[in-house]
């Protein structure tokens, strides 16, 4: 198939960058560096070239571009869920890391399953990104061969990576999930029941710092524990909380903020006083938990930031700069509300 004359393209279907660069009257060289380095051509020559790119509707060939810098121009960040609070907080700080680069940003949903971690990380590696994003340090046997076969970058975001030469942006899930018992247990509750859901690694950490700290007043009791593998939500919490009433607990933990507030509302529901009759706290410090009535006592975790630095520690490592620190913790806050 052959066509000639403006917004009219050859074989592959696709304008030509040769196009582009007749149309606008520059050279393929000029054009070129135009649409990747913008800086280092006249106002007038990238204008030009810029409406020949409309008018052809040309869209660059980013794996010939590729091959030709050894440079893809894109990073590859995949997440949990798409639709939580946390990880939105996270990407809104990606993408202001990334925002002033010239690279892109391929996001996937993992959906909290290792399967669909491995197909979209098998899917996306045939773009030959740069680096990799990766929430948490636990991963499927196949991910980790994957990921230790790579000779790009890769940054955990989250929780904090033990190897020494890894990559990792976060906190440690586990000791702000003893903080938040510890801080019960200072205030006199003594019967603490823990809520957990989902069950990925960042809630099994935090159950872990719960357990370390029980143990370590003398008050552990598996029984409080009421774990499930249902995807969190309020009305989950609610539910879960009728069943920790029924245990006699004197406060409850909740692995986050979406379960603490459903099992609020159930208290609320079923004149349970809270903090009277039963404390609860939560955990990440979502934008509604202080105004609750009662406001949630609960963790307060720099989302924003681990994205933003996660980001930047990664854009440092493909650009060949040394990084200050290869594992940074960002730590967390303790936010002690009415609810406790």
């Amino acid at each position: 198939m052959n066509r000639t004359g403006a917004g009219k393209v050859r074989g592959t279907g696709r304008a030509t960058l040769e196009e582009v660069a007749t149309l606008a009257g520059v050279s393929t060289m000029t054009a070129s560096r135009a649409l990747s380095q913008p800086r280092l051509v006249s106002e007038t020559t990238r204008a030009k070239v810029e409406q020949a790119v409309v008018e052809l509707g040309y869209v660059p060939n980013r794996a010939a571009r590729a091959l030709a810098s050894a440079h893809s121009r894109v990073i590859v960040v995949l997440v949990p869920s798409l639709s939580n609070a946390v990880f939105t907080a996270v990407l809104d700080g990606i993408h202001d890391a990334v925002g002033a680069s010239q690279y892109q940003l391929l996001i996937g949903n993992t959906r909290y399953s290792d399967a669909e971690e491995e197909k979209l990380l098998n899917i996306y590696l045939q773009s030959n990104p740069d680096g990799v994003l990766l929430s948490g340090v636990s991963h499927s046997p196949h991910v980790q061969r994957v990921l230790g076969s790579l000779q790009i970058p890769i940054v955990s975001m989250m929780d904090l990576a033990e190897g020494e030469e890894d990559l990792s942006v976060g906190f440690s899930q586990l000791d702000a999930g003893s903080t938040m018992t510890r801080h019960l247990i200072d205030r006199g509750y003594r019967r603490i029941g823990f809520i957990g859901a989902q069950l990925d690694e960042r809630t099994l950490r935090r159950a872990d710092g719960y357990r370390q700290a029980m143990r370590a007043a003398g008050l552990a009791d598996p029984a409080l524990e009421v774990m499930t593998a249902e995807p969190s939500t309020i009305a989950l919490g609610a539910r879960l909380m009728q069943r920790t009433l029924a245990l006699g607990c004197d406060a409850v933990f909740c692995c986050n903020d979406d379960l603490a507030h459903g099992a609020i509302y159930h208290c609320q529901r079923h004149g349970v006083r809270v903090p009277q009759d039963v404390a609860i706290a939560g955990f990440n410090d979502l934008p509604a938990s202080e105004w609750m009535m009662p406001s949630l006592t609960t963790v307060d975790t720099p989302r924003y930031r681990i994205g933003y630095e996660a980001a930047s520690l990664l854009l440092d490592v493909i650009g060949g700069r040394t990084p200050a620190q290869r594992r940074i913790d960002l730590g967390f806050t303790l936010r002690a509300r009415e609810s406790t």
